[in-house]
């Protein structure tokens, strides 16, 4: 498994906006090109207009192959342009990858 944290520079005043577009539409999109989608975060530092959410793929093949396929999807396109009439939601999008080493861990 391949999990990719996505941490979004949201542009001030649309955090709203980007939150309801990914609980409305977008996390089902994800959903149908296998990507799923946990953990989503916004900074506790509200300043900084951060959101987080990790994506979980088999490996970085199908990952490329999946989002390739998302990123073309006539509904997302569609869901892109009609929530960004006003401007764009984000400044600036990081992926990190990473592996999960340690299984199981509970807390002592």
């Amino acid at each position: 498994m391949l999990y990719e944290l996505r941490i979004y520079d949201i542009v001030p005043g649309r955090m709203e906006a980007i939150l309801a577009r990914f609980r409305d539409n977008t996390i089902a999109i994800l959903a149908k090109h296998n990507m799923k989608t946990t953990n989503f975060w916004v900074d506790a530092d509200v300043s900084k207009n951060r959101l987080y959410y990790v994506l979980e793929h088999e490996n970085a093949d199908s990952r490329e192959r999946n989002f390739d396929a998302f990123l073309h999807d006539p509904e997302w396109l569609d869901l892109q342009y009609r929530t960004e009439l006003d401007g764009p939601l984000y400044e600036k999008i990081e992926s990190i990858f990473m592996n999960d080493v340690i299984h199981d861990v509970k807390s002592s």
